[in-house]
């Protein structure tokens, strides 16, 4: 029997070929993906139902791409920087949490993603891509999920990284967690108290103890190094005067110093923006030094002796003041 029927006008309709609905397996199989950068783990898919022999179809077929043993991608051979970290916490177990470099860049503090994968956990694992330290001290308190990844705290992260990192590094790393507003002063120094002797402790009090705010690149973590190299006065870092920004600033001085990177400076509008803020801090009594890259850099000795002279020059016109005011 012809399944053609008539329609109204009396002539022949075929009905519509039915397409073949998605399994539901499939369908939670990307509902769960889809949650985690688009990875899965073998003990997900035996939760959803799915057995061994559907697993190694689906592999087969393409449908899983193997990243780790038991995880997959869902559907796409290049997992994202995201999805590695995700499959990476996932190969590690249950107690497992990105940690150190990669747990600093998935929280932004470090701008760049590094090989392999780190991830900390109670226990002892060895996959390819993957650099796994194992810790008895990781905390549940000390592990949250950021971007849908389990990984360890800022203030734990940054504990980790003093282990690895060197000093410059560190400094950046933790005046970057600052800026971005990840942890408090308070935080750090209470997670440092409970570091039971770790080289972290003394790597970090620093950063504690310090009353200023926080550097915003490595610019002005180098410039501070050379500050001291150089035995100058220290300066307040990153403050507002005459309602601008500063980078350095020696108050009693009245000295602001402008950290001047090609980077920022290669079209018109902040060129202009500058030179109309100098104006209004010349305006409010303070003077301003911009100070390059490769001067400090190539030209150190020059430019210390050049900020010297004019630190110690408003120290003499105040000792002159004085005097012609007795």
């Amino acid at each position: 029997m012809s399944s053609r029927t008539l329609n109204i006008s009396g002539q022949l309709r075929t009905p519509p070929l039915k397409q073949p609905a998605a399994t539901s397996f499939d369908c939670e199989i990307a509902r769960v993906a889809g949650l985690q950068h688009g990875v899965i783990s073998t003990a997900q898919l035996f939760r959803l139902g799915v057995n061994q022999n559907a697993i190694d179809h689906r592999v087969r077929v393409g449908r899983l791409y193997r990243l780790h043993r038991g995880v997959f991608a869902v559907g796409h051979k290049a997992p994202s920087l995201h999805a590695r970290a995700m499959a990476a916490v996932l190969a590690c177990g249950p107690g497992a949490a990105l940690s150190h470099r990669s747990a600093a860049a998935l929280w932004g503090i470090d701008p760049s993603w590094r090989s392999p994968v780190e991830v900390s956990s109670a226990g002892s694992h060895r996959h390819p891509g993957v650099r796994s330290h194992r810790s008895h001290t990781l905390e549940s308190g000390e592990i949250t999920v950021y971007a849908g990844i389990k990984v360890t705290t800022a203030t734990r992260t940054l504990i980790d990284l003093a282990d690895v990192l060197d000093s410059q590094r560190l400094a950046r790393a933790v005046n970057e967690a600052q800026v971005l507003r990840l942890l408090t002063r308070e935080q750090l120094a209470l997670a440092l108290a409970n570091t039971n002797g770790r080289r972290a402790a003394g790597l970090l009090r620093p950063f504690i103890d310090r009353t200023d705010a926080p550097t915003r690149s490595v610019f002005e973590d180098l410039f501070l190094v050379f500050i001291k190299k150089h035995r100058l006065p220290q300066p307040e870092v990153n403050q507002r005067v005459a309602g601008h920004h500063v980078d350095m600033l020696w108050r009693r001085q009245r000295l602001v110093a402008e950290l001047d990177s090609l980077a920022f400076h290669d079209h018109a509008q902040p060129f202009e923006q500058d030179r109309d803020r100098d104006a209004d801090l010349l305006a409010a009594g303070y003077r301003v030094l911009r100070i390059t890259w490769r001067r400090m850099t190539r030209q150190p000795t020059r430019e210390a002796k050049r900020l010297r002279a004019m630190l110690g020059d408003h120290d003499s016109v105040e000792r002159v003041g004085s005097k012609l005011q007795t």
